[in-house]
């Protein structure tokens, strides 16, 4: 079977990412997954896309039946009758993953993840992004590492689109009086070219000079440089990277 396909990849990282994937099925995957930069850029982008939805949860104290549960755990005895009895009281959907899971705290985490969905699904301009999507649009990702090999930088656009959507990972130690420059790196031996500047945090939203499509067509790898000032078309870096990583087509 090839796991490389981009809507069974698609579907295999979207399952791994939401912790759907068990088994062999997971095993194999996270084999595919040490082995392809492929598999690992689609599983960072469900990451992200994902965490949106515990970004938008509030934070909900723990309930009575949690503590019950603790002290059940710890103490026994006496507690079994009070744990029970709070429990019951508990509305449905707070006790739907205890039933479904065996734990009051992966209880909690499915009712905020099905309350964060339902939100994004009816109201998708709430957080500022597009309606719930299950396959990921067609793309140029690139995710980027630092010396050590720990992600930092993980970058995406539309196929067409014209904005380069960049979230950091690891802050970004950015000097005084310096800009973290991003380059795309053409496979062709053609010289880098600057694509836009860097947030030392946080997430961000790069203007393209053109669609990603004529821009990131023959781009294998990006990467990020300390420069003294944004970089004007036809520069070069004046440093070396400090970060860079594989930029791939997702579809």
């Amino acid at each position: 079977m090839n796991y490389l396909l981009p809507e069974r990849l698609d579907a295999l990282a979207r399952e791994y990412a939401t912790g759907t994937l068990a088994g062999g099925a997971r095993r194999r995957f996270e084999r595919l997954v040490r082995e392809q930069r492929a598999a690992q850029l689609a599983v960072a982008v469900w990451q992200q896309r994902l965490a949106v939805l515990a970004e938008g949860v509030p934070r909900v104290a723990p309930s009575p039946a949690v503590w019950a549960a603790l002290q059940q755990r710890l103490f026994g005895g006496a507690h079994a009758a009070a744990a029970r009895a709070a429990a019951a009281r508990e509305p449905w959907w707070r006790t739907l993953g205890t039933t479904l899971f065996g734990t009051p705290a992966l209880g909690g985490a499915l009712a905020g993840v099905l309350l964060a969905v339902v939100v994004l699904r009816q109201q998708p301009d709430w957080l500022g992004h597009e309606t719930y999507r299950e396959q990921l649009p067609a793309s140029y990702v690139g995710l980027l590492t630092d010396a050590t090999g720990r992600p930092t930088v993980l970058a995406s656009s539309r196929r067409h689109g014209r904005t380069l959507t960049v979230k950091l990972l690891q802050p970004l130690a950015v000097p005084p009086g310096k800009v973290a420059q991003l380059w795309a790196l053409p496979k062709d031996g053609k010289p880098p070219f600057p694509v836009g500047t860097l947030p030392a945090t946080g997430s961000g939203a790069v203007a393209l000079a053109d669609t990603s499509e004529k821009l990131f067509f023959t781009v294998d790898r990006l990467a990020v440089s300390f420069e003294p000032a944004p970089a004007a078309a036809g520069a070069a870096p004046a440093e070396g990277y400090l970060l860079s990583g594989h930029c791939v087509k997702l579809w």
